[in-house]
């Protein structure tokens, strides 16, 4: 199959913004807040083992179907079984789980930004600031949340019309590193608070009778969540892809980088969090409080603090890149459509549908689906509902669909790894992930 004209230039090119794809507000935002409200080490360590055994074979599938069909998401499965018509959903629940996750990641993605202009003169660290009152009022102002959201959309929307050679890969190469550098700095300055073993104990120390069924669910949804698998966010990227790389390596080393830096998130939240007497259950908003009071104590902590957001907006940015170039990719592949034209409309629309959460914290505070307000409704939909239908569409589909020829012929592809391990993997993709997925699933309700 002929390559594609707009590809990944190098090797470490496609990992960082595979890996930039996955480390942004999940590993970063999400993943520190949801162990605070599930029992801490205890959800880690499930989050660590659904990682590995779940999570790495359904990136490791997006990549075999992304490259060995060198389409887009929705065409993609369409080309690899086009006599089935069950396989053409699997694109199209992705393209709407991206459209739908992208609405409230931009929200947060909006904090991000307005945090970072507010830390460059100095707003956000003062003496007896008080954090968590100075979060609920800046996401208490219909009209800054607007305007962050509306702001960090553009910003996808330009990066995105450059394409991936020249938009997405030249910033994961630069940003990616700087981030893992800013990272280890806060860890070290977090671990040396009084008080910060206990964080460390609660983080690292699992108590398993703080996990109920909807905790293993919830963890089993975060594995997906920051490795940004279900939505066949990857199938896009790898599509991108040449045959020189193996794909094994590649699934196996954004793993990695996923779960380090998980480890360094908690390692730098929650250590904070006991020190200075916060609570690790305080929901979204623990980072934005956990944050300005580590630097607040730090020789130069406001130079600190504008730096490492800057960083960790650069993360966000590397991950909502991926979730609006799978909406953008779907609607220019087939009628050569204007990618610059195409990402305009898809970043306006989707806009439009996240304004309800941007307003869920203060216009809409008291408007509720089912107890929750719109932001965690949606959070909820896809983190616990999508992303697992999706993988666990994505696993049938490799499992039972899909050409065993192709697939094993792109797990090959520059792979000196043993043979075995290939069976073991189809094994796993055919019966383990389709069941852990329904038992996890079901066990919840």
């Amino acid at each position: 199959m002929p390559a594609k004209n707009d590809q990944w230039a190098t090797k470490l090119g496609f990992i960082l913004s595979s890996a930039g794809a996955a480390i942004g507000l999940g590993a970063i935002w999400k993943f520190p807040y949801m162990t605070g409200m599930n029992g801490g080490g205890a959800f880690f360590l499930l989050f660590i083992l659904f990682t590995v055994i779940i999570g790495l074979p359904i990136l490791l599938a997006e990549f075999i179907i992304g490259r060995g069909s060198q389409k887009e998401a929705v065409s993609a499965y369409k080309t690899l079984a086009p006599k089935s018509g069950w396989s053409s959903i699997i694109g199209r629940w992705g393209v709407v789980g991206a459209f739908l996750l992208m609405s409230f990641y931009s929200v947060v993605g909006g904090w991000v930004l307005i945090y970072s202009a507010m830390s460059i003169p100095g707003m956000v660290i003062q003496d007896n600031t008080d954090y968590e009152a100075l979060f609920a009022t800046i996401t208490g102002n219909p009209l800054i949340v607007i305007f962050g959201l509306a702001l960090f959309i553009i910003i996808n929307i330009i990066v995105v019309s450059f394409g991936i050679k020249n938009g997405i890969e030249k910033a994961s190469k630069v940003l990616m590193p700087l981030l893992f550098v800013f990272f280890i700095i806060l860890v070290i300055r977090a671990l040396t608070f009084e008080g910060a073993m206990g964080g460390l104990s609660f983080f690292l120390q699992p108590d398993f009778s703080q996990i109920t069924g909807e905790g293993v669910l919830y963890a089993l949804g975060q594995s997906f969540f920051s490795l940004a698998v279900g939505f066949s966010v990857m199938v896009t990227y790898s599509s991108y892809l040449n045959k020189d790389i193996s794909l094994p390596m590649s699934a196996g080393s954004v793993s990695i980088m996923n779960i380090f830096v998980s480890l360094l998130a908690g390692l730098a939240i929650f250590p904070v969090v006991f020190a200075f007497g916060l609570e690790p259950t305080e929901g979204p908003g623990l980072l934005f409080m956990v944050l300005p009071e580590a630097f607040a104590q730090m020789p130069f902590g406001e130079v600190f603090l504008s730096l490492f957001l800057l960083l960790f907006l650069f993360a966000i940015l590397t991950s909502s890149f991926s979730m609006l170039e799978i909406i953008t990719s779907a609607f220019t592949e087939k009628k050569q459509r204007s990618r610059r034209k195409v990402a305009a409309v898809a970043g306006m629309i989707v806009f439009i549908a996240g304004i309800p959460a941007a307003l869920s914290s203060n216009v809409l505070a008291d408007f509720t689906i089912f107890g929750l307000t719109v932001f965690d409704a949606t959070d909820y939909l896809v983190s616990n509902i999508l992303l697992p239908g999706g993988c666990l569409l994505i696993a049938l589909f490799i499992g039972f669909r899909m050409d065993k020829t192709l697939i094993k012929e792109e797990f090959s592809y520059s792979n000196k790894l043993s043979p075995g391990l290939y069976q073991v993997w189809f094994q796993i993709m055919r019966w383990v992930v389709p069941a852990t997925i329904i038992i996890v699933f079901l066990g919840s309700m």
